[in-house]
């Protein structure tokens, strides 16, 4: 397995570059809060790399990873893998730049199938290695915002 900076890189990628050397894309329309940036530093911190950041061979821009570049920041790492992508103009650029996000926003989870998949992790990993806290599953769940085990049992009761 091939590491960076330390951290396993389980995805494939075309080289690996210096954090201080990638640009965000100044039209990213997708802002990343501190929570968000620190939970997807300990995804990778844990998990490893799953997915590149992804440049424009056309702008030198981050196109898609730019949560992914404000957690190697909060890792300390000095190398991150990067996937060089070819857009032949600067439209196809930003429709990259857009969808990247836009197309994850659209799926619809089912909470029974995502209710089953939290009772089969609980106690085998972190939950919060999900992408999901105790406020943001209670929510999901339509319940007030609870502790770790009232939200595992209500799981319990769904699944």
């Amino acid at each position: 397995m091939k590491r960076i900076s330390g951290i396993e890189a389980h995805c494939a990628f075309d080289k690996e570059v210096d954090v201080v050397d990638l640009v965000p894309h100044p039209r990213n329309p997708n802002k990343h809060d501190d929570k968000q940036i620190a939970l997807l530093a300990k995804i990778i911190g844990n998990q490893g790399w799953r997915n590149p950041i992804v440049v424009s061979e056309r702008s030198g821009f981050i196109v898609a990873g730019h949560g992914r570049l404000g957690a190697a920041k909060v890792l300390n790492v000095e190398k991150v893998p990067v996937d060089l992508q070819a857009f032949t103009n600067e439209a196809e650029e930003y429709a990259h730049l857009i969808a990247d996000n836009r197309i994850a926003e659209l799926a619809e989870a089912s909470k029974d199938e995502l209710a089953g998949l939290i009772k089969e992790l609980e106690g085998k990993i972190d939950l919060d290695l999900t992408g999901f806290d105790a406020p943001s599953l209670a929510e999901l769940f339509g319940e007030e915002e609870g502790s770790w085990s009232r939200l595992l049992k209500l799981v319990r009761l769904k699944s």
